[in-house]
């Protein structure tokens, strides 16, 4: 047992070895637990580091920076966040989210990267063409999709989370804004999602860019394939709209909690004993009542890994005026037309230290001890694989 509060890279560290060598695992996924585990150890190196007014002493480590990482998400968030702050509008700014069935996310277990890639595309053109559409908004928006792939009891449910503004320019360069408090129907949304997304996965199909496998492997077969697709196009695609932001400090607020979060973090870790672990989730399906779950080590890391994304797989993504190549001159124009001032953006220092006390004030070169000195690196310590000892010149 490892005490009351687990953390992720307790469960790789102690059942990692077992899982890894009765399961194949793509090299991807090899070096996602090893990262976790080496995370804030002796394994990345690090620095000694020393107070010039209590003599105090300790040692910092590397993070291991993986995107799956519970810990190594917080200045990676805020440094994107900061990023995004010059983008913000003075407009109401909504939460659509794209959610495909289960039938989907079973062929997504086997085809992540063709699958996911579709998601975005699908979505894209989707919220795009309704907009464009005169009955409907009749502008052009802008919107950014985050990828998230698991629900509250890690099982594989692939869904877009889309933060749009409200309203976008007309062919004429003129702002047009949604109604208050409404944005798209969202039934119009889902049907043309749900044919967007069975014509994009037929064509892949008809390309063997699909791989099928275990249950699935019957799907091999054209008229099979066929057939497990037919009960979706009769079926009713969940996609919904929350109520609308406040205003700019709640989608900030809202980028915080959703765009760097992982599919597990170690607050929800309860117990870790005797190679079961038991975490807690949210049922949405009974007011939001919070559950414990306890599983074999095993199982938790395989629940886990359904969730690690294809090398080099972007899961933030940007479209309409906020896509990469004219995101700068749509928003110039955005402005222009909303009388908006240009936001000024906090400097982002090269030095995590140095971000960190611009964002909270707190001073991470202060020495937790006395709260007075200074900690001054006096030593760097290479990687290894056993513990770190501190070696100290006392002359």
């Amino acid at each position: 047992m490892t005490g009351p509060t687990p953390e992720l890279a307790d469960i790789f560290r102690q059942y990692g070895a077992a899982y890894r060598q009765s399961h194949a695992l793509p090299l991807h996924q090899h070096r996602l637990m090893q990262a976790i585990v080496n995370c804030r150890t002796a394994a990345l190196g690090g620095a000694v580091e020393w107070c010039d007014h209590c003599q105090n002493t300790r040692i910092v480590y590397r993070s291991c920076r993986d995107r799956h990482c519970p810990k190594c998400q917080g200045l990676a968030r805020e440094r994107w966040i900061q990023q995004r702050l010059a983008e913000l509008l003075p407009v109401e700014y909504f939460h659509v989210v794209f959610t495909v069935p289960e039938q989907i996310a079973a062929i997504a277990f086997y085809n992540k990267e063709v699958v996911y890639q579709i998601l975005f595309r699908t979505v894209s053109a989707t919220l795009l063409t309704i907009a464009r559409d005169p009955q409907h908004l009749g502008a052009e928006i802008g919107f950014f999709a985050v990828l998230h792939t698991w629900g509250q009891n890690l099982h594989l449910h692939p869904h877009l989370h889309c933060v749009v503004p409200g309203g976008g320019l007309t062919p004429d360069g003129e702002w047009k804004a949604c109604l208050p408090g409404f944005f798209l129907p969202v039934r119009v949304l889902s049907r043309l999602f749900r044919r967007l997304f069975l014509e994009a996965l037929e064509k892949a199909y008809a390309d063997g860019e699909l791989q099928f496998f275990s249950d699935l492997e019957p799907l091999r077969e054209a008229p099979a394939f066929a057939q497990y697709l037919a009960p979706l196009r009769q079926a009713e695609w969940v996609v919904y709209a929350k109520p609308p932001f406040g205003g700019p400090p709640q989608v900030i607020e809202y980028l915080g909690r959703y765009t760097h979060r992982v599919a597990i973090s170690n607050q929800r870790l309860v117990a870790l004993h005797d190679g079961q672990v038991s975490f807690r989730w949210k049922d949405y399906r009974h007011a939001d009542k919070q559950q414990v779950t306890t599983v074999s080590a095993e199982e938790f890391i395989r629940r886990f890994l359904l969730h690690a994304l294809p090398p080099g797989f972007q899961r933030i993504r940007y479209f309409g005026l906020l896509a990469n190549c004219h995101r700068a001159h749509k928003l110039q124009l955005c402005r222009q037309q909303l009388a908006a001032p240009t936001a000024d953006l906090l400097p982002v220092p090269q030095d995590y230290r140095d971000f960190y006390a611009a964002l909270t004030g707190k001073n991470l070169r202060l020495c937790p001890e006395c709260g007075i000195g200074t900690m001054i690196r006096i030593e760097i310590l290479p990687p290894c694989h056993r513990a770190a000892s501190l070696r100290m010149d006392s002359s």
